[in-house]
């Protein structure tokens, strides 16, 4: 990879993460037990580390300010509108493949 610097570094950084928060927003069909069996996190858990950035920087970012800014709504909406019922099966899956640390 070419030499780039650490504000550029950041900036691309940055532009992927909003990608991937805008491709989840769209991708409502994949729900979170999807994701978390198949890749080990969802959209809560990367709210849970913008938290955990945010607390870093010291800055206050509760959980529901979080997940709006990844769900692009509040979550009791994107849930209301978007979140499916898990199988036996999902749920079993999820158990195993649950991260052991957050």
């Amino acid at each position: 990879m070419a030499d780039i610097d650490d504000n550029t570094r950041i900036e691309l950084e940055a532009a992927v993460y909003r990608r991937l928060v805008e491709h989840l927003r769209k991708r409502t069909d994949v729900q979170n037990i999807d994701l978390m069996n198949l890749a080990g996190f969802c959209r809560n858990c990367l709210a849970n580390w913008m938290m955990d950035a945010a607390k870093e920087k010291g800055i206050a970012i509760d959980k529901d300010a979080s997940r709006e800014i990844v769900y692009g709504e509040p979550y009791k909406d994107w849930q209301a509108k978007h979140q499916k019922e898990a199988s036996a099966e999902k749920l079993a899956a999820f158990e195993v493949n649950r991260p052991k640390e957050h």
